[in-house]
């Protein structure tokens, strides 16, 4: 059976491809749906359907755009009410894919509309399932994200309905199925997935902490609840999107490649108050930027850092980019539904220097300079990791302020001059260019973080490093 998984890391999303004879179905599009169209015209294949396994809080789904330009049709689950015209299917409703079938599973639970869909190959044999947020690798979808949308649906309702759906829908099934799941690790719609992205159902029954069979229902909801970390501010806003509609992605990209000077740049964002966002690299950053703008680099967890640090997700973005990078930026920007660039500097950082504009930097040390700084006691150190890091193992006397929370604890930074690393840099540079941006100037990185300390063997780990609290 033909199944493609088109895995998108930055956001640890899984979308799926499936093609038989001339007919395709793709299941969790992202927003930016031209390679899914691409694919199927390589395979002179036209895309029949659009299945969503769920409404995503994490994603801007691109089913709206890809069933605008080839005719699909959009494919939800039992309970689904989208604003926009879509088939609502039947629990065990079958549709055809060329000599495939695609048989819909009804598993309440991360929401109420969570659908599985069975996959059936041209001989009748069962191939596998596309869980969304239902089952993932190592574990299942948190259920505390649809009373962020409808409060009556609590956590405990919903994780009783997960229990019932895994028990009586997923685990009665083949063990040779192969799992499919809408995430990997990385992803904030579970607390424990594995880097694996597909497994066979069988394994995950031996191995996931949710399928032990002699797991009572109240065991499950605790287990589930247990640990859940707030999710991100701007899951709500994204499930809205996902069932009222939203902008084409094409003119959110015309909208947002509008080339400005640097005289227009600086007009364009004293106007508008618009956000100055740097998506350069942090080692790049550091050494020149415009006064005031933030940087979240494309090269590492970018859109989820825009969605916990931007607040409002219709604010207006202007960008500088490496060139080149200039439509990755808005479609990244775009896939968690921030769809307001309004322009990019034209030739970059170079240009802004050429035309003689200010510009601000960050100071950065080494960490044999921070040993330095350690053994001589002159060193205040902020390790802005998430707490099960910092508690996993960390700098002595390092407090910790997650990046997440940063803006909460602005009071707390001293008046001198003080250190923050994370665990390779990316995290402590986006915390620099906020406080800056706060007028807290007085901020040092740590090139290569938290992790350069551990690698460094002329660092005594003995002297400098607090071991797990957690062992």
């Amino acid at each position: 059976m033909k199944v493609e998984q088109i895995y998108t890391g930055c956001i640890a999303h899984a979308a799926y491809y499936v093609e038989s004879k001339g007919e395709a179905a793709i299941f969790d599009p992202l927003r930016e749906v031209q390679p899914y169209i691409d694919k199927a015209n390589e395979d002179n294949a036209k895309i029949k359907y659009v299945f969503e396994t769920h409404f995503h809080a994490d994603f801007v789904s691109g089913h709206l755009d890809l069933a605008k330009k080839t005719g699909a049709d959009i494919v939800f689950g039992p309970t689904a009410k989208p604003s926009f015209e879509a088939l609502i299917a039947k629990d065990n409703q079958e549709f055809k894919v060329g000599d495939y079938t695609i048989k819909v599973i009804h598993t309440p639970g991360h929401t109420l509309e969570s659908t599985t869909y069975l996959l059936i190959d041209e001989n009748g044999k069962e191939h596998g399932i596309i869980t969304g947020d239902t089952l993932f690798i190592g574990d299942v979808g948190r259920p505390d994200l649809a009373q962020h949308v409808i409060a009556d649906l609590t956590e405990r309702k919903l994780a009783a309905h997960l229990y019932d759906s895994l028990r009586n829908k997923i685990m009665p099934l083949s063990d040779d199925l192969i799992v499919y799941p809408n995430h990997g690790a990385g992803s904030a719609c579970g607390k424990m997935m594995s880097q694996e992205t597909t497994d066979t159902l069988g394994n995950q029954k031996k191995t996931n902490y949710a399928l032990r069979p002699d797991m009572t229902k109240e065991e499950f909801i605790k287990e589930l609840l247990e640990g859940l970390a707030p999710p991100p501010g701007y899951f709500p806003k994204n499930v809205l999107m996902n069932i009222q509609g939203y902008e084409s992605i094409d003119d959110i990209i015309d909208r947002g490649e509008q080339p400005l000077e640097p005289n227009a740049f600086e007009a364009a964002a004293n106007e508008t108050m618009a956000l100055i966002l740097d998506t350069r690299e942090a080692q790049d950053f550091h050494k020149g930027f415009i006064p005031n703008s933030v940087n979240i680099g494309l090269d590492n967890n970018f859109a989820q850092w825009v969605g916990e640090l931007i607040p409002d997700i219709k604010q207006q973005i202007l960008l500088v980019t490496d060139p080149g990078k200039e439509e990755e930026s808005i479609i990244r920007l775009a896939r968690v539904g921030y769809d307001h660039a309004i322009g990019y500097l034209k030739g970059g950082m170079d240009a802004w220097k050429e035309s003689g504009r200010e510009i601000d930097t960050v100071n950065r040390i080494t960490v044999e300079e921070l040993e330095k700084r350690l053994k001589a006691n002159s060193a205040k150190v902020f390790d802005v990791r998430k707490k099960s890091e910092y508690q996993s193992q960390h700098i002595k006397g390092a407090e910790n302020t997650p990046l997440n929370e940063l803006n909460k604890h602005l009071a707390e930074f001293p008046d001198s001059e003080f250190i923050i690393h994370c665990e390779g840099g990316y995290r402590s540079m986006i915390a620099a260019s906020i406080l800056k941006q706060r007028g807290i100037d007085n901020v040092v990185d740590v090139i290569g973080g938290f992790e350069e300390v551990l690698e460094n063997d002329e660092i005594p780990k003995s002297e400098y490093v607090c071991p797990s609290t957690l062992l």
